[in-house]
């Protein structure tokens, strides 16, 4: 069996003087995508933010690839892609300009590819346009480009689906496969009736896993 990419042992976490989860273990495996599961207010983006090393309040053990994560902090954030919730973009720049300022940290990329990213999720004649005259939907999916062009092992999404039309929806499903296939591995938290072949489940509440 493969080594796990990212694996949780015996995860806490307390907000205002509420525990959200305890006694949560979970291993992520090359090849794999994990759903995170629970009613609204269970810890789902708060596990994610754990994961990705943006919130430091909370107890437990992480590894990456059987190491302790932050004994390797640098490694781990090379390796990781996650995206949050809302957008995360300038509504000032154009979707082209904000994939440029998302990517040029990690992978800087000539245009000609960051235009086919853009065409690739639906925005093409809109890679010019200033974000904030798109709509919702058009936002998110210039944030969700980076998904094209990214070779980070790891991808964390939270509400990857928000503001997606169906036929977006079904694109993104097809991505977070072929990530999986490639060998990497998808932690996704999301409301739509998420159900890949051999999808795993991570549900708070009971610390328990799962998979479809």
């Amino acid at each position: 069996m493969s080594e796990p990419l990212l694996q949780a042992v015996d995860l806490q976490c307390e907000r205002d003087e509420r525990i959200l989860f305890r006694d949560l273990s979970f291993s992520i495996l090359p090849g794999t995508v994990a759903r995170v599961e629970g009613p609204n207010g269970s810890g789902k983006t708060t596990l994610l933010r754990m994961l990705a090393g943006l919130n430091d309040a909370w107890s437990g053990n992480l590894l990456w690839c059987g190491k302790s994560r932050s004994a390797q902090r640098e490694e781990f954030l090379r390796n990781t892609l996650y995206l949050g919730h809302r957008p995360g973009i300038k509504p000032l720049l154009t979707p082209m300009e904000n994939l440029r300022a998302l990517t040029a940290g990690r992978r800087p990329l000539p245009d000609p590819v960051l235009r086919q990213a853009l065409d690739g999720t639906g925005l093409t004649g809109f890679q010019d346009v200033p974000c904030r005259n798109l709509s919702a939907g058009q936002q998110r999916r210039v944030a969700l480009a980076r998904l094209l062009i990214a070779d980070e092992p790891l991808w964390l999404l939270d509400e990857v689906f928000t503001a997606i039309d169906a036929s977006g929806v079904s694109a993104i499903e097809q991505l977070l496969q072929q990530r999986a296939a490639e060998g990497g591995a998808v932690v996704v938290t999301t409301h739509h009736d998420l159900r890949l072949p051999g999808m795993q489940r991570i549900v708070l509440g009971g610390g328990s896993t799962d998979e479809c």
